[in-house]
């Protein structure tokens, strides 16, 4: 069950709504379940419809009448509350959904069991999967009720009751996620014929800015530059900024202004301190810096470096951890900008659930993850590999670091962080087939001869015998095969290679071995100088044995 809570200024204006059956169609048979004494009139069971609504709008209103008369009413003095069982839940009566009005209401301070002085509420029931709570928020002794925290109080009344009535129990959230759109934005949507709402779109863009932004200051000069988009930067008397809030061109409320979202309305992490926190914290990249003889190709350097992230998660700090799923989340989101249009629809679908997997309570060392940040912005001006081969390459880490990033906010009991990162492996395994079909494909027309194909097979029967039979059989083999070959003409020693390249990654995911270690060996097969990734594996072989020197007496060769 989850309960979505909200405030406002006109209780005959919510009363209408719940109880509409014209404007909004999904409405049907809206009654009352229960009220605070439990004879409030009832609408939707009266012959006079029109002045049984009336009467309980009165009803709900005395209290507040009472105090505004000695100045003491509040502002927005209804209090709304709705509450939806989970889709799969069995139906539930009038009477099962009256007790867990009592229930919340209660909970949330709003009417708390025994008080006589508790405030007017109302439960109606409209469809068969939820209820909405409407109350006024002053007391029978004319003061405010205390309902501070309702939504988390609210919340785990809910998460009790799930478990007494049998319900399943919904994933329950750690006020990280970012806002829903409301029920008037998404009407406003679908009435405009857009699959999404403002928010989610301007989310959507501020979140890539930000993945491509070298510094606060760059973030707002690319915000200003978005077609379509309004931005507004409010400053401090000093002239530094104090934080900014967007809107998209023609979306206007009933006056005709527009939309404003703050970045805190659009997610958590979208404001600007927070933006600012997270780009101060870029560095300098050591390949970057002039007079440097090491370029990687930038796709090799953010495979080497997402690599890397796993070992963070299982040995590092919570914070160091935190950050490197951040700027992952960085990498995540400006995939769609690079991609070829035939992948953006998955990889968007990937950043928009990814993005709650890198938010929760522990706050990110964000400036322990540079290295990857860095990475993910020189991919922005990164040449192509030609054959896709990076992005299929990038992507197939992406997936590691994804199950590596559930394993640990499972192991943090992050319920909504673990959701979101198995729903984005579905997208992101998509993609990946989607990008890789082409490059193995590139790879497999350059088999070599039956003779080296065969002396690869036995090296891979003798270094990993408990998965040669599987990579053997791999539609991704032939593409294998190839790697081997063209790491081995460069000067790498095969055996070592397999080994090192699956020492420190298990195999047993499920997931295709050709593959990852196509991914692995392929970059090793092109000039040096432009892999990142021949660096990190080159680092991680043990050293060559020393030539042994002449015996005495015997002078060197020349």
């Amino acid at each position: 069950m989850i309960a979505k809570i909200g405030n406002g200024k006109s209780t005959a204006g919510l009363i209408r709504y719940l109880f509409d059956t014209k404007k909004a169609k999904d409405h049907t048979d809206p009654h009352l379940v229960a009220s605070w004494d439990g004879f409030a009139p009832d609408p939707g069971r009266a012959d006079d419809f029109d002045a049984t609504k009336k009467r309980l709008v009165a009803d709900l209103d005395l209290r507040v009448k009472q105090a505004r008369r000695l100045g003491r009413a509040p502002e927005r003095h209804v209090w709304h509350c709705s509450i939806r069982a989970a889709p799969g839940d069995r139906h539930l009566t009038d009477a099962e959904w009256a007790d867990i009005a009592r229930r919340v209401v209660a909970a949330t301070g709003i009417a708390p069991q025994g008080d006589p002085d508790g405030c007017r509420w109302v439960a109606v029931r409209h469809a068969d999967d939820h209820i909405h709570i409407a109350a006024t928020k002053v007391r029978g002794d004319l003061r405010t009720a205390r309902h501070w925290n309702d939504y988390l109080t609210a919340d785990k009344e809910l998460a009790a009751i799930e478990k007494e009535y049998g319900l399943k129990q919904v994933v329950r959230g750690d006020r990280t996620a970012a806002q829903r759109p409301t029920r008037a934005e998404t009407e406003k949507a679908r009435r405009a014929g857009k699959s999404e709402t403002s928010r989610e779109r301007l989310r959507t863009t501020v979140r890539q800015l930000v993945s491509i932004a070298t510094s606060p200051q760059a973030f707002l000069r690319l915000l200003d530059d978005v077609e379509g988009v309004l931005v507004d930067v409010q400053h401090f008397p000093s002239g530094d900024v104090r934080g900014y809030k967007v809107a998209m061109e023609g979306d206007t409320n009933a006056a005709g202004e527009p939309v404003w979202f703050s970045g805190a309305k659009l997610a958590p992490d979208l404001s600007f301190p927070k933006i600012a926190e997270r780009l101060t914290a870029i560095g300098t990249d050591p390949a970057d810096e002039p007079g440097s003889r090491h370029h990687p190709h930038p796709w090799h350097q953010a495979t080497a470096i997402a690599e890397h992230i796993p070992h963070h998660l299982d040995h590092g700090d919570d914070a160091t951890a935190q950050a490197h799923i951040a700027a992952f989340g960085e990498a995540i989101d400006v995939l769609p900008l690079l991609a070829p249009d035939h992948l953006r629809p998955q990889l968007q679908k990937a950043a928009n659930v990814f993005q709650r997997a890198t938010r929760s309570r522990i706050r990110a060392q964000h400036d322990q993850a540079h290295a990857l940040r860095n990475a993910v912005r020189t991919l922005r001006t990164a040449p192509g590999t030609g054959d896709g081969s990076g992005l299929a390459m990038f992507l197939d880490i992406a997936l590691l670091v994804v199950i590596a990033t559930a394993r640990w906010h499972q192991a943090r009991k992050h319920d909504q962080q673990v959701a979101a990162a198995r729903r984005t492996l579905v997208h992101l395994q998509a993609a990946y087939h989607q990008a890789a079909s082409e490059p193995l494909a590139a790879l497999a027309r350059r088999r070599p001869p039956a003779r080296t194909v065969e002396r690869h097979a036995q090296r891979v029967l003798a270094m990993l015998p408990q998965h040669a039979h599987q990579i053997l059989k791999d539609p991704a083999w032939p593409a294998l095969a190839a790697a081997l070959t063209e790491a081995e003409s460069a000067g790498h020693d095969i055996e070592q290679l397999l080994q090192h390249t699956t020492r420190h990654r298990t195999l047993e995911d499920g997931r295709s071995i050709a593959s990852f270690l196509t991914w692995r060996i392929h970059p090793l097969g092109v000039p040096r100088a432009h892999s990142a990734i021949v660096t990190h594996v080159r680092a991680s072989l043990p050293a060559r044995p020393a030539r042994p020197g002449p015996l005495p007496g015997n002078p060197a060769k020349p």
